[in-house]
């Protein structure tokens, strides 16, 4: 069983930077694809931004050049740097990544706990 687990969120005022980071129990975050999601009460989860396992990304509409996914091959994290936030960026982010473990296996999904992003006005 894999473990994720987020950190870096906070209370942050608009206009200013986050850093999340997305760590794993196992080194699988190196070579596997990775999203970030949020999700506010009420609201369908939403990918914000996601990385290949090849390392390309794509991002929602809403944080192109604001943000940006990134792997850090040191810490084996998979970060989102967050900047020039804004109030409707407040959810809890989460982090997801998927493995298939064998040609023949299933793919299996796993998700963090979730971190709070808040941005005042």
């Amino acid at each position: 069983q894999v473990q994720l687990a987020e950190s870096g969120g906070g209370l942050v005022q608009a206009g200013g930077s986050l850093r999340l980071s997305c760590a794993a129990s196992r080194n699988i975050l190196s070579r596997n694809p990775v999203g970030w999601f949020r999700q506010t009460p009420g609201k369908q989860r939403e990918l914000v931004a996601a990385i290949t396992g090849g390392g390309n990304t794509n991002y929602a509409d809403s944080v192109k050049d604001r943000f940006t996914i990134s792997r850090d091959a040191f810490r084996k994290t998979v970060d989102l740097q967050m900047n020039n936030l804004k109030p409707d960026d407040t959810a809890v982010y989460y982090c997801n990544t998927r493995v298939k473990p064998c040609i023949e296996c299933n793919e299996l999904e796993y998700w963090g706990q979730g971190t709070q992003v808040t941005v005042s006005s």
